[in-house]
């Protein structure tokens, strides 16, 4: 019966073949709707799943959790590092994190961290930053890309890149005076750090104060001695006017912040970080038991010095796939939609044909097929069709991804993957396939119900 079907629709190949094709782009769609949307909430939680906190000052979660893990936006107001010490030195924190945003690399996110943000930072349900090449940054003029940036530009240890100012592919300034020199490239993760680059505190902060006049005053020409860059003109300017006018508010307060209780603690915390930055974005939190998030997210938020808030990256995804709901279920709706106009058409194909047929199916019938026999030949031909749509679908949909997949990972970080169909999909194909089968049992019994007559009598 299987030759004697394909035969049957060989005879008919031109409307065979627009019936597979209709299925065909019907099936990349909805496969295309399900990677999507399944890829995108994998990468997502993958990039926040080793992140108990984010903190940040006061503003939506969604906004914190997309500008802070996925280089996407702005947290808006910053921290002081007073209020990162403060958060470090918790008893619940096991380890935090300074993050420092706002800067770009030829639209790929700058981030400014110490070499921590290596040790503590995990992706995909627990793994840990792996280098492909090289290694953490040993000084402020060096950076750790993300694997994206090796793929699409050919970086390699030692490569120079440009830092401008602004998010995005929006530059404001660009400081080609500074170049930094690519020290490590990270192994793919398949998350948003394989489009960042990372430099560190200092050099961030560094980076937009040197391009001020620093030629009449005394002091700006000095360095810190443990980065390539001079000492904030403004900082400096302060001092010289601060002593000019007999003002010395800026001494005091170097004197009294010495002479504290705790100055020692604060010198050695200031040697371990070698920059305190006056600002930063955001904060990384590891908690040492997970079951303390609540009451650190309620003390966070009363603290009296800054609005903060502390948000829990989960949660934060769960509003954000609220907030996404709707076009995800247009999508799918949309999809669906245009599976049952394939399927009405092979419907209406085989209905159409059985007309013209139905010579055919009483010489059948007159030599001895039984009508459960020709039931069977029709719903094997719309067996075949459909299995040909899905196939031509799936490679549809795979040449399609191809195309995308560069663009997608430039635009919004997304990997959809051109490899075997998930679990999912697979029910998916299969729910198809049975759908099509089913659609098939209508002109499959009305087949069924002629009599050798009916075939072999000439209408007019």
């Amino acid at each position: 019966m299987l030759k004697f079907g394909l035969t049957s629709l060989w005879n008919r190949r031109f409307v065979a073949a627009l019936t597979i094709l209709a299925t065909a782009l019907s099936v990349a769609l909805v496969l295309g709707v399900e990677r999507l949307r399944s890829e995108a909430k994998t990468g997502f939680a993958n990039s926040a799943s080793g992140i108990d906190l984010i903190v940040a000052a006061r503003g939506n979660p969604v906004q914190i959790l997309l500008s802070t893990v996925f280089g996407v936006g702005t947290t808006g107001a910053g921290l002081s590092w007073d209020t990162f010490e403060m958060v470090k030195e918790l008893p619940q924190v096991a380890w935090a994190v300074p993050i420092s945003m706002g800067d770009n690399h030829r639209g790929f996110p700058v981030i400014g961290t110490n070499s921590e943000y290596f040790e503590h930072f995990r992706h995909s349900g627990g793994r840990s930053l792996e280098f492909a090449l090289g290694g953490v940054f040993a000084d402020d003029s060096q950076a750790v890309i993300g694997s994206e940036l090796k793929e699409r530009f050919g970086y390699g240890h030692g490569t120079e890149i440009v830092v401008a100012h602004g998010a995005g592919s929006v530059s404001f300034d660009v400081h080609d005076e500074a170049p930094f020199r690519v020290a490590g490239v990270l192994a793919p993760t398949g998350t948003a750090v394989d489009r960042m680059v990372f430099v560190s505190l200092k050099g961030f902060d560094e980076l937009h104060t040197q391009r001020e006049p620093v030629e009449e005053d005394p002091l700006a020409g000095t360095t810190d001695g443990a980065g390539p860059f001079p000492v904030a003109a403004g900082r400096a300017r302060d001092r010289v006017h601060a002593r000019a006018n007999n003002d010395t508010t800026v001494d005091n307060y170097a004197e009294d912040h010495a002479s504290r209780p705790d100055a020692a603690h604060r010198k050695n915390e200031h040697a371990e970080h070698g920059h305190e930055p006056e600002i930063i974005n955001a904060i990384y939190v590891g908690l040492r038991n997970r079951t303390a998030v609540l009451s650190i997210q309620w003390r966070l938020s009363k603290y009296q010095n800054e609005s903060l808030t502390a948000v829990l990256p989960n949660l934060a995804l769960l509003e954000l796939w609220s907030i996404t709901g709707t076009a995800e279920t247009a999508l799918g709706l949309m999809a669906a939609a245009v599976v049952l106009a394939s399927l009405v058409g092979m419907v209406v194909m085989l209905s159409a044909a059985l007309e013209a047929r139905r010579r055919e199916f009483g010489i059948l019938r007159s030599v001895g097929a039984s009508p459960a026999r020709i039931f069977g030949l029709i719903v094997l031909e719309a067996s075949l069709l459909t299995a040909a749509g899905l196939i031509l679908g799936y490679f549809l949909l795979t040449g399609v991804v191809l195309l995308a997949d560069p663009i997608l990972a430039d635009k919004f970080g997304l990997r959809l993957g051109s490899g075997l169909p998930s679990a999912k999909e697979g029910v998916l194909m299969l729910v198809i396939l049975l759908c099509g089968v089913l659609a098939s049992l209508m002109p499959a019994v009305r087949v069924y119900r002629m009599t050798v007559a009916d075939g072999l009598t000439l209408r007019i």
